[in-house]
Formats: structure tokens, C-alpha cells, sequence
């Protein structure tokens, strides 16, 4: 089974390096043209089969509009698709709204204990998770789906599929690059996953 996942376009907060999380900050220029840029790359991947996948988003604002404007490009009705709580980012807490700079200057050893295993970091905060409590609620997401998906999530969300189908090791799945401007193919059953792009 197919899943091909969509991180949402760029926020300014993206741009300025600041933890986002469950902040609910919406896409800027650029973010909207990589979601029209990801809607043509895949119309052309999926091709006629576009029948056969559910469309599922995380239910933030960002996710909502690059699904929206991913589907409109797509030629299909921008709405009609499902929202999920589990794919919402990662909870960074009361560090949301703040750039890794601003947090070394304030709280300098819990940055530091941060750069020694991003994994299982917890900051601060009533909501906060860390990577190992958010993949718990991502698993649950994908051993729950029952026909091949196109997913529009976050950069958090995406790390913790390689660390939970790529098996990459912890530290370096929560600390990977993620784009805003490519597909990401998942083969569920042969556990691959491939970045797309427009050529």
C-alpha cells in the first residue's frame, strides 16, 4: 500500500527558524506556490489511480491550505478530504514562538540537554511532547489506514515516519532535513521511503 506525504508549504516562522508546533501560523508566499508546486508533481505521479487514494490532513490551518491548494491543483474538489488529530505537529510547549537562539540565551541547559538527544525531549509546558511521545500517536495513524493515502502533515510527523518505517535511528530521524517543496512515496509493505520532486 502507497502513502505519499506533503510537508505544509512555508510559514514565516519556518523562515525565521522559530518552533512552530501546534501554533497555528499560516503559509507565506513562498509556502503557497510549494503547494501548488506539489499539486502538480502529484497529479503527474498518481496520474488516472487518483480515484483510489484518501486525501487526509492534519487539521491546522497551514496543512489545510496546502492540502487545498494541492487538490485544486490536482483538479479535485479542494475541501473534500479528512482531517486527523494525529497528524498534527509536534507540542514544543512553552518554547512555541521562539527561535534556538532566543532559548540559549533564557534556559542554556536545557538547550544543551536538548543537543544531546533530541528524542526523548520534553519541553517545557502543559502540552509538550516529545518525538517518542508523538510517534506513539503517529503508529497509531498508520496502522490504522486501510487504503493508499495522500497525507498533508509536518515536518515532526514526517521524522517520525522514518524512525517508525525506515527505522532510522532516533537522534538523526528528529534532527533530518525535511522540504517543503517535494513528495515523500511510502511503500508500506516493502518499508521504503522516496523523495519526489519536480524535475
Amino acid at each position: 500500500m502507497l502513502l505519499y506525504v506533503i510537508r505544509h508549504g512555508q510559514t514565516d516562522w519556518n523562515a525565521e527558524g522559530r518552533f512552530q508546533g501546534q501554533t497555528d501560523i499560516p503559509l507565506n508566499e513562498i509556502g503557497r506556490g510549494q503547494a501548488t508546486q506539489n499539486g502538480t508533481l502529484l497529479a503527474t505521479v498518481l496520474g488516472d489511480t487518483i480515484s483510489h487514494y484518501d486525501f487526509i490532513a492534519s487539521p491546522l490551518g497551514r496543512t489545510r491550505e496546502t492540502m487545498e491548494r494541492v487538490r485544486a491543483q490536482m483538479q479535485l474538489d479542494p475541501t473534500a478530504y479528512q482531517t486527523d488529530d494525529r497528524l498534527k505537529e509536534i507540542c514544543f510547549g512553552d518554547w512555541e514562538g521562539s527561535t534556538t537562539h532566543e532559548l540559549r540565551q533564557q534556559f542554556p541547559d536545557r538547550v544543551k540537554e536538548r543537543s544531546r538527544g533530541k528524542w526523548d525531549f520534553l519541553a517545557p509546558g502543559e502540552h509538550a511532547e516529545s518525538y517518542e511521545i508523538l510517534s506513539w500517536r503517529t503508529g497509531a495513524w498508520l496502522a490504522a489506514l486501510k487504503r493508499p493515502t495522500v497525507a498533508v502533515t509536518h515536518g515532526g510527523v514526517i521524522r517520525s515516519f522514518f524512525r517508525l518505517i525506515g527505522d532510522i535511528a532516533a537522534d538523526d530521524a528528529c534532527s533530518m532535513h525535511i522540504p517543503q517543496d517535494r513528495v515523500l512515496k511510502i511503500d508500506l509493505e516493502q518499508r521504503q521511503l522516496q523523495w519526489l520532486q519536480t524535475p
